[in-house]
């Protein structure tokens, strides 16, 4: 974490190469959103992101800077991949399919890290840190300090989420809901912003290739049990998902528009 917070902490000339000239470049650092002459109200944050799966293809775009930047953080990568496959197993253990089932088919093949910096706001009640969203992988690995300002939205209303020392926060994305038919839900959730202190938050997505197909999982469905989402290939999908801010149900609801009449 302190190596997190050191790369929002270098003065701007470090990091001026990882602000990216076209939106496609691979690491990249931001404000607000990558799209920040569009926002109609700007997020309070500084972010930046780029990915860490497979570790040789990737980790010689990183950062330079901080000095152990590329070490730490690509072996702390491999770590989190482990046990994003540990959660991944147990989440097939209890859906009552084989263990190891995520890990075929291209299902869990990638990771992203995104990094969030917020520091603190002189009115809260102005802007957020990030705003209501889902997330689009299979589960996200949530790294927090020891402050809080991670809100989940539940029954109408939201609920904060206590940030625990030395502990993960595990959400449930879009991909997996759509391969468990619906029957693990995905949580829709903000970040809110404080006027006392900074924060600092590292996400790691673990998400299917992009070329890989997401639909619900045939052994999750019978005749009492229909699907009730189609196949989706996950790039489309994610192109789809940023393009709606992180609104599932406008995803899904953008597909079956495009659907033909008969």
């Amino acid at each position: 974490m302190s190596i997190f917070k050191e790369v929002f902490e270098k003065p701007n000339e470090y990091k001026h190469d990882l602000y990216p000239e076209e939106i496609l470049k691979t690491c990249k650092m931001f404000s607000s959103t990558l799209k920040y002459e569009c926002d109609k109200v700007h997020l309070w944050r500084d972010s930046l992101r780029h990915p860490a799966y497979p570790l040789e293809e990737w980790q010689h775009l990183w950062p330079e800077y901080p000095n152990t930047y590329r070490e730490c953080v690509g072996n702390y990568s491999v770590k989190i991949k482990e046990l994003g496959s540990r959660i991944m197993n147990l989440i097939s253990e209890g859906l009552g399919l084989e263990c190891g089932y995520f890990d075929n088919d291209n299902l869990s093949d990638s990771l992203v890290i995104s990094l969030n910096h917020y520091p603190p706001c002189p009115d809260p009640s102005l802007t957020l840190g990030v705003i209501k969203h889902f997330d689009a992988y299979l589960i996200t690995v949530l790294q927090q300090e020891d402050i809080c300002g991670l809100q989940v939205l539940k029954d109408g209303e939201w609920i904060a989420v206590d940030a625990i020392p030395h502990a993960f926060v595990i959400n449930i994305g879009c991909a997996l809901q759509i391969l468990t038919n619906g029957k693990l839900k995905s949580a829709e959730h903000r970040a809110v912003t404080n006027s006392d202190q900074a924060r600092t938050t590292a996400a790691f997505f673990i998400a299917p290739s992009g070329d890989c197909f997401i639909e619900p999982t045939k052994d999750l469905i019978d005749e009492h049990n229909p699907p009730i989402y189609k196949s989706y290939e996950y790039k489309e999908l994610l192109t789809r998902f940023f393009k709606k801010h992180g609104d599932m149900d406008m995803v899904l609801k953008s597909y079956e528009e495009e659907e033909p009449k008969d």
